[in-house]
């Protein structure tokens, strides 16, 4: 398997995001593009009040509620994939071109991993023919505490 080069992969999303500006009548603004270019530069989960500090550092001119609609939008085209991941905070990731897999989360500093396991899949498969059941999506959010460093702030 080739992994595509990320000016590539932030090319095409842009192009799909575009798509679905024109048929949900949405405006194409710079900062819409330049939010989802910011995600799909980043490799790990984040929440959208980092993401506009983030920005905001970076001294990008984006509001607070253009990160949020626009994650929103993302969200909506499967550019962008929320999870909640037990607390009230909701944390986003890039999904488009990754492929499926599953979370451990650390209860006390928050740390998520991400872990991918083929069994997972063959279970799938096997209770939508036993269960006669279209399976077209899941999630599995594993929770617990990270073995030794936990990344708990004091």
């Amino acid at each position: 398997m080739t992994i595509k080069n990320p000016d590539v992969i932030i090319e095409e999303v842009k192009e799909i995001f575009a798509k679905h500006l024109e048929n949900t009548k949405s405006r194409k603004t710079p900062e819409r593009f330049a939010i989802l270019e910011e995600i799909y530069r980043r490799n790990d989960h984040f929440d959208a009040e980092a993401l506009y500090i983030h920005m905001k550092n970076q001294n990008y001119r984006v509001s607070r509620a253009t990160v949020y609609n626009t994650l929103d939008l993302l969200v909506s085209c499967d550019l962008v994939k929320k999870h909640q991941f037990g607390k009230n905070l909701a944390q986003y990731e890039k999904s488009y071109g990754f492929k499926q897999h599953d979370h451990l989360i650390c209860e006390d500093c928050g740390k998520v991993l991400e872990f991918c396991d083929p069994r997972i899949q063959q279970i799938k498969e096997m209770m939508g023919d036993i269960l006669k059941f279209n399976i077209t999506t899941h999630s599995l959010n594993l929770y617990g505490n990270c073995a030794g460093a936990c990344e708990r702030t004091q």
